[in-house]
């Protein structure tokens, strides 16, 4: 599980670095700027950045948060890190107990200062009176091939004791759906028993009405064929009876058919 510590001191206005003050407004700052989805600072060994992930001088962490806190009158720039595995086991050594940042006092041409990076030492003196003294602007500052860019400061290297408290990993989406999905699995079973029983259920439905609706369209067909039989039955009696009557003589009386004759009337006078 992954660690992060508490909140440490890194520097406080009035401290010098690379021959200059920190100002009060350097402190505020980096804690309004500061942003780790922008530009997080890691952290580093003496200030030097390697460039293989095997190298001594890989990163040891990162500086996660900061916040600024007035101690005896004066800002104060405190950091909170999460460092690797490397850089833990080296504390509990007490081996690179000091801290120093680097401080980029025009970070991306705004005007403001950033915290670009954090180095552990063992060596206060060599991040502290000693080289420090030397102003910015001079080229032979033994500190020029460690900075991100010439302009960059260092502070002065200050001792830290180090409290690293565990971390909760927040969980990605496949262990969220799976943390959920084995939340559900009792209800899951459930959902899925009664569901399997309506299945069954309505195909046993179904079979019954399909069982129905057979039986009914078998016996409309049996009634449809007894009809098709009595209407041939009939149709052929119908047809003799017509044949019979065409062949046979009628019996009844017939009128005889007229003579002719004298029309005149006689009278008898």
């Amino acid at each position: 599980m992954a660690k992060k510590s508490k909140f440490f001191r890194v520097f406080t206005e009035g401290h010098t670095t690379d021959g200059r003050v920190v100002e009060r407004q350097w402190i505020t700052d980096i804690v309004e700027t500061y942003n780790t989805a922008k530009y997080g600072a890691r952290i580093w060994l003496e200030h030097i950045r390697g460039i293989t992930p095997d190298s001594a001088f890989k990163a040891y962490g990162d500086v996660t948060a900061v916040k600024a806190e007035e101690v005896d009158g004066k800002l104060t720039l405190f950091a909170q890190i999460e460092p690797t595995d490397e850089l833990i086991a080296m504390n509990q050594k007490k081996q690179k107990v000091y801290t120093s940042v680097e401080i980029d006092p025009d970070f991306a041409k705004t005007g403001k200062c950033y915290l670009s990076g954090l180095a552990v030492t063992d060596s206060p003196a060599s991040l502290g009176t000693e080289m420090l003294a030397f102003s910015a602007t001079c080229k032979d500052n033994p500190l020029n091939s460690r900075k991100q860019r010439p302009e960059n400061l260092f502070t002065s290297a200050v001792e830290v004791d180090f409290e690293f408290e565990e971390v909760s990993d927040e969980p990605g989406l496949f262990a969220k759906v799976k943390a959920l999905l084995g939340k559900n699995k009792a209800e899951a079973k459930t959902d899925f028993a009664d569901v399997h029983q309506a299945v069954e259920e309505i195909a046993q439905a179904v079979a019954h009405a399909e069982t129905q609706f057979g039986s009914k369209v078998t016996k409309g067909m049996e009634d449809l064929t007894k009809l098709q039989t009595d209407f041939n039955e009939l149709s052929t009696q119908f047809n003799a009876l017509k044949t019979q009557l065409e062949k046979e003589e009628p019996t009844g009386q017939r009128r005889s058919p007229a003579t002719g004759g004298d029309t005149n009337m006689k009278t008898d006078c």
